[in-house]
């Protein structure tokens, strides 16, 4: 058996490296653009350029790494041109993220990252190296105009669509959301019930109510139920945000209506004391038809002002000597507690005034 010469054993101590492989090895050099890594076992050193390092282009190499450190790159070409070896963090990065996404993808795995830019149509979030576009028809179960609250937001979402040879790698975050919503509300319908109150959030506020968040499913505050008394316009009672105990009125479906006309708290409950024949009462014109005046003595109880109990004198309509908000004092003619029904005169005040007139 011959003997091997001391070049031929030097070289077979070597190690051999391809195109696409992975290496490990020291930095022994650090400048602004560039790191000189020296390739364990390799006869060559390796070049990490800044654009092969970070997509930053602002970034300082030598605040990012020291000479001493340890790295991984994936080899990209052998021979840069100076018999050196072209090596590249970033895509290293990008084949794992690529990997880590792709068995995501596979299982169905809820992501966690945090949305690093705002796009045109959508929002952007990087998963191990790799950008992961999020649609914005895709961001939430309800249209979103404006994205810019997401950004520097941790989101979760999963991944829908992945094709990395195209750059098409899509996430989706509204099917979590919806499946969040539906066990919510089941969770909601399996313990709420009529009569019982309950606590939620204003969400939004209309003319015609307001919608409030109930943990799991939205209920109606109607109108005709935010108070005893007559209430004109939601928007100045109500704003989005703020905390509402309501009770259950009633439960339809998946429908929910609420009110705030809590029964304990009915004024017409006190009211045969209060309005019974023959007390003198004030109110306030709360509104007028031709007909007469409708006096509000307290929220939630109103009374009629005939148009004929105004006055002795001839009225045509209650406008011609009322105004609206004006504080009148009359006389209960006539209180019906079944039909929640009052009737006032003034006539009748001015009747005695006028007797004991005469028998002054």
């Amino acid at each position: 058996m011959s003997e091997q010469s001391f070049e031929e054993l030097l070289e077979g101590s070597v190690k051999t490296i391809r195109t696409g492989e992975v290496v490990s090895g020291k930095v022994i050099a650090v400048k602004e653009g560039e790191i000189v890594l020296d390739i364990a076992g390799y006869k060559a050193d390796g070049i990490i350029t800044k654009n092969e390092y970070t997509n930053d282009t602002s970034v300082d190499l030598t605040t990012v790494v020291k000479e001493g450190d340890e790295l991984e790159a994936k080899v990209v070409k052998l021979n840069d041109g100076e018999g050196q070896v072209l090596l590249s963090c970033k895509r290293l990065a990008a084949d794992r993220g690529n990997k880590r996404l792709e068995e995501a993808f596979e299982n169905n795995e809820v992501l966690k990252a945090t949305v690093n830019r705002i796009e045109k149509g959508g929002l952007s979030v990087v998963v191990e190296g790799t950008r992961v576009f999020i649609p914005a028809s895709l961001v939430s179960d309800s249209y979103e105009r404006d994205l810019s609250k997401y950004e520097g937001q941790e989101i979760e979402f999963v991944i829908t669509d992945f094709k990395p040879k195209n750059r098409r790698i899509i996430g989706d975050r509204k099917q979590l959301l919806v499946a969040k919503k539906k066990e919510l509300q089941e969770a909601l319908f399996a313990r709420i019930e009529t009569g019982m109150v309950i606590e939620g959030t204003v969400k939004n506020v209309t003319d015609f109510g307001a919608f409030i968040d109930l943990g799991g499913a939205d209920g109606l505050l109607h109108i005709s139920e935010m108070s005893w008394g007559h209430v004109e316009n939601p928007k100045k009672i109500f704003k989005v945000g703020e905390t509402v105990k309501t009770f259950i009125k009633e439960i339809n479906g998946d429908k929910i209506a609420l009110s705030l006309k809590f029964p304990e708290q009915n004024p017409w409950l006190t009211a045969a004391e209060k309005y019974a024949v023959g007390n003198v009462v004030e109110g306030k014109v709360a509104r007028m038809t031709d007909f007469g005046a409708f006096i509000e003595l307290e929220p939630g109880v109103d009374a009629l002002l005939h148009v004929s109990q105004i006055s002795r004198a001839h009225v045509d309509k209650p406008s011609d000597v009322l105004k609206k908000d004006q504080v009148i004092t009359a006389k209960v003619v006539d209180f019906n507690g079944e039909s929640n029904k009052i009737s006032l005169s003034m006539k009748a005040l001015e009747n005695v005034e006028a007797e004991e007139a005469t028998e002054e």
